[in-house]
Formats: structure tokens, C-alpha cells, sequence
């Protein structure tokens, strides 16, 4: 009796998630909302040193010089 009070507690816990085609935020359901943050993060890591991001010389004046 104890196993099924646990088993019917944990699917009930597992039905009070939003799924995958309730709305979220900014009009895209909450799995595409899921995916862009997953998306971002990978991004994220990928993101080049700061030294790759600072502007170089043109390349007219470095063929000048």
C-alpha cells in the first residue's frame, strides 16, 4: 500500500509541469522557450576571447605601410 501511495504521489507531481505546448513567455510555448535557452548557452560557451573581438587595422592601410 505504502509503494502505490508513493508511486501515485510522483505522478502527480509529474502531471503539475507545464508541457511542452503550454504557452511561455514572449508568445513560444514552453519548449521552444527551452530550446532558445539551451541555445543561448551553447552560444555562450563558444564565445571568443576578448582579444578576437577587438577591431583590426583596415586592411588599405596595413598593405600602405
Amino acid at each position: 500500500m505504502r509503494e502505490a501511495c508513493l508511486i501515485l504521489a510522483l505522478l502527480t507531481l509529474g502531471a503539475c509541469s507545464k508541457s511542452d505546448t503550454a504557452p511561455g513567455p514572449g508568445g513560444v510555448t514552453m519548449g521552444e522557450a527551452r530550446a532558445l535557452d539551451e541555445a543561448a548557452a551553447m552560444l555562450d560557451e563558444r564565445r571568443p576571447p576578448a582579444e578576437a573581438l577587438e577591431p583590426s587595422q583596415p586592411q588599405a592601410t596595413q598593405a600602405a605601410q
